[in-house]
């Protein structure tokens, strides 16, 4: 199936690239506005404002991290599974999956649910390498 000729699983791609500005955006979430010098977001020095954070926020920043970290396997299993001509039906499933589990993944990590996160990376793992050999 595609959209605007690119097919689902492409689509996937786009959107897992995004997932981590909007874990950015999440760490930031009300602080735009406030004042720098009451302990606002700094966008002169954001990466020492964003190590200041804690509980929630730290989590968002560590949720933006994993999420590139997941972002090169994610594409190349793509890819890879196109170009080896892989069952595209079961391609988009699998790619749309592995997008769903990344957003569960950063909820339950902003959220503190440390197991249930762990789990769930796992589950995305699997999906990821399962697009690999799909």
């Amino acid at each position: 199936m595609t959209f605007a000729g690119l097919t689902v699983a492409y689509w996937a791609v786009l959107v897992a690239a995004l997932l981590p500005v909007g874990c950015a955006g999440l760490a930031k979430w009300g602080m735009v506005a406030v004042a720098r010098r009451e302990g606002g977001y700094d966008n002169h020095n954001p990466r020492a404002w964003l190590a200041r954070q804690s509980d929630w926020r730290a989590r968002a920043n560590a949720a933006q991290a994993n999420s590139f970290e997941a972002l090169p396997l994610f594409i190349g299993a793509v890819i890879i599974a196109h170009q080896l001509g892989a069952h595209q039906t079961r391609l988009d499933l699998l790619a749309f999956l592995f997008v769903v589990l990344r957003l569960v993944y950063i909820l339950l990590y902003v959220a503190d649910q440390a197991t249930a996160r762990s789990a769930v990376w796992t589950l995305a793992l699997a999906v990821n390498i399962a697009i690999l050999f799909a």
